[in-house]
C-alpha cells in the first residue's frame, strides 16, 4: 500500500485550503492509499522557529515525510508565495528529504494573479530537497470554495474536476513507483 503525507502550511484551522485537502484525501483513501497529515501550524512554534531538529513533534513529522511515497504540499498564498510556517517546516527536512517521492502541490489564493506561485516559489524549494517528480498541482482561488453553514465547503465544479484529475495523476504515479520498486527488487 502506498503512503502519502499531506503537509498543510495553513496557519488558519478553518482555511478554505481544507476543502482542497479533503477532496484529494477522499480520492486517495478510496484507492486504498494510506494518508497521514502534518498540520505545520500545530507543531511547536518554538521548535519550528529555532530549527530544533530534536523536538519530538518535529522528529515525528519529519519521519512521516521520510516514510511516505509521496507528499501533498498544501498552502494558501500570501505575498505571492506559500506561507512562512510551511517554509519553516520544509527547512527542517533533510537535504534529500523528497528524493524518490512524488509531490503534488495544492495552493489557494485570493486572486488568479498568483497562479505561478507553485512554479516560481514552491518548485525550486522542492527541487532543492531532492524532489524530481513534482506534479503540476492545483491552484485555486478563494471564490471557487464556498463556506457552508455547517462548517463544510462546496467546491466549484471546475475545481472539483481539477482536483479529481490531480488525485488520479498522483495515484497513477504511485502505481508506477510501486512497479519500479518491485522490478528493482527482482533485479537485485
Amino acid at each position: 500500500m502506498s503512503k502519502i503525507v499531506i503537509i498543510s502550511g495553513s496557519p488558519t484551522p478553518g482555511s478554505r485550503l481544507n476543502a482542497l485537502i479533503q477532496s484529494v484525501e477522499s480520492s486517495l483513501l478510496a484507492q486504498g492509499v494510506e494518508v497521514n497529515h502534518i498540520r505545520v501550524a500545530e507543531l511547536p512554534a518554538e521548535a519550528l522557529l529555532h530549527a530544533n531538529f530534536k523536538d519530538e513533534a518535529i522528529v515525528n513529522a519529519v519521519s512521516l515525510v521520510g516514510d511516505a511515497d509521496g507528499v501533498v504540499i498544501a498552502s494558501p498564498v500570501y505575498k505571492a508565495s506559500f506561507t512562512g510556517v510551511l517554509k519553516a517546516f520544509l527547512d527542517l527536512l533533510p537535504q534529500t528529504g523528497l528524493h524518490g517521492k512524488i509531490s503534488l502541490p495544492l495552493f489557494i489564493g485570493g486572486t488568479i494573479a498568483h497562479l505561478l506561485s507553485i512554479d516560481y516559489a514552491l518548485k525550486p524549494v522542492l527541487t532543492a530537497l531532492g524532489g524530481r517528480h513534482i506534479l503540476g498541482g492545483v491552484y485555486a482561488i478563494d471564490q471557487w470554495v464556498e463556506r457552508l453553514e455547517d462548517g463544510g465547503f462546496r467546491l466549484a465544479e471546475e475545481l472539483r474536476e481539477r482536483l479529481d484529475k490531480a488525485s488520479a495523476d498522483l495515484i497513477e504515479e504511485l502505481k508506477w513507483l510501486d512497479i519500479r520498486a518491485k522490478e528493482k527488487a527482482v533485479v537485485q
